[in-house]
């Protein structure tokens, strides 16, 4: 199994999809590493040579951040947002949808599961 950038990807997948598995690289900034490293992207992960795998690592070591670099810098945007008392900020530490999305329904996602509610009890004097 190669492993570029600390991540092992998965060797049976073609090698434009087995890099998306890194964080940070998507479907087309994978097929525009393995342009720059002259790769066929239908190739399986597998049949890579360690000289390819070399040519695609240094590729992304220099210009894609990616894994705990890009991990890192996110959290501090959010952290930013949240010190600054920024909207966006508020609604990451209430944990509620942060881009718009309506949470009278349909955000079960950010908010967890439902927290019932209990009604009152009827009581025998309302009879």
């Amino acid at each position: 199994m190669p492993r570029i950038a600390g991540v092992d990807i998965p060797k049976e997948k073609r090698t434009v999809i087995a890099l998306t598995y890194i964080y940070g690289i998507g479907k087309a900034t994978a097929s525009k590493i393995l342009r720059d490293a002259r790769i066929d992207e239908s190739k399986r992960a597998k049949d890579l040579s360690d000289e390819e795998i070399s040519r695609i690592a240094g590729i992304i070591q220099a210009s894609v951040r990616v894994e705990g670099d890009l991990r890192r810098e996110v959290a501090g945007n959010i952290k930013r947002l949240m010190a600054v008392g920024a909207y966006r900020g508020l609604r990451h530490r209430k944990g509620l949808p942060v881009r718009g999305q309506r949470t009278r329904t349909n955000a079960r996602t950010r908010k967890g599961p439902r927290k019932t509610i209990a009604g009152k009890k009827k009581t025998a004097a309302l009879k």
